[in-house]
């Protein structure tokens, strides 16, 4: 790499970490101030302080297409202002060239993306959600404003708290309906965890009420410890009290297969899939579409209008996704149509503004 290429992406890359710090101590500020309306008795601020730190990562994923969208705007602005883009094009170089060196340091952040959304971000929110849960309610996890409600065959589920890994769960309900709908049982359990036997696994239920729902009677019932067999691996468990936006690629695809074959409808698993798997596009595309804007109509501008071009780009982008998210399961568009076509549209400008320079 020549030292004009690296100093072009050097720039970039600095001005991207200008934006990144920037944008998520603006995400941090909001995000505590809204935390701290939950605190009690048992939930402190520290431990309000310590959530956001845990899902911090995962708004940095959020945010990263429009920080590297606003790096390469205002670090090209910075070269443009000081004639120095003009110069290297005078000298010969193309511009085609000098989009590559831009696109290296979009590279590196691609990359980075793709490490956080996977791996760290995702294990992250799981564990603040789970301490959450289990310390708002005093250590008893069975608070029913925390957790989510599933559907497994034929008993619907709650679960307030998941340890990270899934092997582990805290302030279990369940009712089991028959195939009329009728109910037939309600349980409540205060702990669970995962059991391998051989080939064969189940869940051991600690704490256990139940109550059988008969045609004249109902029966209570109390076991300290009860053997619960149902269809769902610790893995799919782990992600259960994640929001599908912030769940991992490969733990969105799990997910999305277990709605299918449970009958239920996995369009926001599959939107939500598709939207981080095609994530490094975006990135891709909203860079493409900074860099045509500096080269061609924001070579004279301004810093402040560059920063606001920066922020009326990711508003456009930000509402047309979040448009065609609900179109996809009102309509039935394709979840891959619906993330692809706001990433194409930014390309197709990008070009089209580069071939006109």
């Amino acid at each position: 790499m020549s030292r004009l290429a690296r100093y072009m992406s050097r720039t970039v890359f600095g001005a991207m970490l200008v934006v990144l710090g920037l944008i998520a101590m603006i995400d941090l500020v909001f995000t505590l101030a809204d935390e701290l309306a939950d605190t009690n008795q048992f939930y402190s601020a520290g431990d309000a302080v310590i959530f956001v730190l845990r899902t911090l990562p995962t708004s940095v994923y959020e945010l990263l297409p429009y920080v590297a969208l606003g790096g390469a705007l205002i670090g090209l602005g910075v070269l443009a202002s000081s004639q120095e883009l003009l110069i290297m094009q005078s000298a010969g170089i193309p511009t085609r060239v000098l989009v590559g060196w831009v696109m290296l340091p979009v590279l590196g952040v691609m990359l980075f993306s793709l490490v956080l959304g996977e791996w760290v971000a995702p294990t992250l929110q799981q564990k603040a959600q789970s301490d959450r849960a289990l310390i708002q309610s005093g250590g008893q996890a069975i608070s029913g404003s925390d957790g989510e409600w599933r559907k497994i065959g034929n008993e619907f589920v709650h679960i307030n708290a998941i340890a990270p890994g899934g092997r582990e769960l805290f302030g279990i309900t369940i009712y089991e309906l028959d195939e009329s709908r009728n109910l037939l049982r309600s349980a409540f359990a205060r702990q669970g965890e995962h059991i391998v036997e051989g080939d064969s696994y189940f869940w051991r239920l600690t704490d256990v009420q139940e109550t059988l729902f008969g045609d004249q009677r109902l029966i209570a019932s109390e076991y300290p410890v009860y053997r619960w067999d149902i269809d769902m691996s610790p893995e799919l468990l782990s992600v259960l009290l994640v929001r599908p936006d912030r769940q991992s690629i490969s733990g969105l695809y799990q997910f999305a297969r277990y709605f299918d074959r449970e009958g239920l409808d996995s369009s926001s698993y599959y939107l939500a899939f598709w939207k981080k798997l095609l994530q490094p596009l975006a990135t891709l595309s909203l860079v493409l579409l900074a860099v045509s804007f500096v080269f061609g109509p924001l070579r004279e501008a301004t810093m402040g209008h560059r920063v606001f071009v920066a922020i009326a780009i990711a508003l456009a982008f930000t509402i047309i996704q979040r448009t065609l998210g609900p179109a996809t399961i009102l309509y039935g568009i394709s979840p891959s149509v619906a993330v692809l076509m706001p990433i194409v549209l930014a390309a197709l400008i990008g070009l089209f503004l580069l071939r006109r320079v």
